[in-house]
């Protein structure tokens, strides 16, 4: 188990297509984390079909590296604001962001999004210009986009005083002064990020505290639950508490709403690209854990008798497109697809409820349909296709 001052937690935000998942392929073999005569798969996080068909994060994935002694928790956001579901969350278990920025392009508009949302948290970003190999690169003027960015989204002086890193995500390798430094591997930045990120907050030895911020299902075990360890530690077989709050004002007031008793019957960390089961986990890293019935988003887990520790809930933006899902009644219904009743369509809905926590779903005023409303149209276009 890493002590809390060897521990770093980091999330990446870009636009899409500005070499994210590319940059984290090249992190890993950096890390040794393959064999130096493994095949590896190009963007090896995208391990969703659809995500490598269009080359897109839709679902945050989480790995880590060992640089020296420290261990570093990497999260892969999605890119677009449709995925701001997860995006919100995401940030909520790092103490600082990556943002890559093209080195052609410069920020682009969910890059905007996505570092509002950082800035507001009290996140102080890295900045990574990227691709300047290219011929059309243009990194000093990319990065007076991102400080006017920065500027215009009221990042206050301390977080405009940003670290700048230069270099090619697909070549696999980072410098912190593009005229001088030898291009020479990824170094500079896992040096960056135990240097310039901050340690976890939380005391080891205080009782366990942890906030759920997200959540999978396995047929087997059932619900999963994925959070940083905010203080104490977690073993496997311990009793917890979970407790509910919701919203009760303004100015972030919450109130208590449930607290139920449960235990913890599965505990992993993340180790490299795989998740590994462990006897105990401690304060600033992030585990996954199964074992209580329900389990929602922005719930508290503590040790017995901590309910009063109870952490806000986690504010997630409302869905701003809906659309109605019907029967296929056309002339090939019943012949395209797996999900051709609106038994099995409420069925499927309900799975991916269990897990997409900015989708709705609602009855409306006939028997063959529901209304689904998700974060827009790349948001609902992702469930369809994985309903097809």
């Amino acid at each position: 188990m890493a002590s809390i001052d060897k521990i770093r937690n980091v999330a990446i935000i870009a636009h899409i297509d500005h070499g994210k998942t590319t940059l984290i392929d090249s992190v890993f073999r950096a890390a040794r984390l393959f064999r130096e005569n493994a095949r590896v798969a190009e963007r090896v996080m995208d391990s969703n079909e659809l995500e490598r068909e269009r080359g897109i994060t839709i679902r945050a994935k989480h790995c880590s590296v060992e640089w020296g002694d420290h261990l570093i928790n990497i999260i892969d956001t999605p890119g677009h604001a449709d995925f701001s579901g997860e995006v919100e969350r995401i940030l909520s278990m790092v103490d600082s962001v990556l943002l890559l920025v093209d080195a052609n392009e410069g920020p682009m508009p969910q890059t905007r999004y996505v570092l509002m949302r950082s800035l507001r948290l009290g996140l102080r970003p890295i900045v990574i210009v990227n691709k300047v190999d290219r011929p059309q690169a243009d990194p000093v003027n990319a990065l007076h986009k991102t400080f006017d960015l920065f500027v215009e989204l009221g990042a206050t002086d301390e977080q405009c005083d940003f670290t700048v890193l230069y270099g090619s995500g697909l070549d696999g390798w980072m410098v912190r002064d593009l005229e001088k430094d030898v291009r020479g591997g990824m170094d500079p930045l896992f040096e960056t990020i135990v240097e310039k990120v901050p340690v976890p907050r939380g005391n080891p030895d205080a009782p366990f505290l942890m906030q759920v911020s997200t959540i999978g299902w396995n047929d087997h075990i059932g619900r999963t639950a994925t959070g940083r360890i905010i203080q104490g530690t977690l073993r496997r077989g311990d009793e917890i508490e979970r407790v509910t709050t919701r919203p009760s004002g303004e100015g972030g007031a919450f109130e208590v709403t449930g607290v139920s008793q449960e235990k913890v019957n599965y505990l992993w960390a993340t180790r490299g690209l795989d998740a590994v089961a462990v006897e105990e986990a401690g304060a600033g890293d992030i585990v996954t854990l199964a074992g209580p019935k329900t389990l929602d988003i922005g719930d508290t887990l503590a040790a017995p008798g901590q309910a009063d520790a109870a952490l806000p809930p986690l504010e997630i933006e409302e869905p701003t497109v809906s659309m109605l899902f019907l029967v296929n009644s056309g002339p090939f219904a019943g012949r395209e697809g797996r999900a051709v009743t609106i038994r099995q369509i409420r069925a499927r809905l309900e799975r991916e409820l269990r897990v997409n926590v900015a989708l709705r779903v609602e009855d409306i005023d006939r028997q063959d349909g529901v209304k689904v409303s998700g974060r827009g149209e790349l948001h609902l276009g992702i469930l369809i296709e994985e309903m097809r």
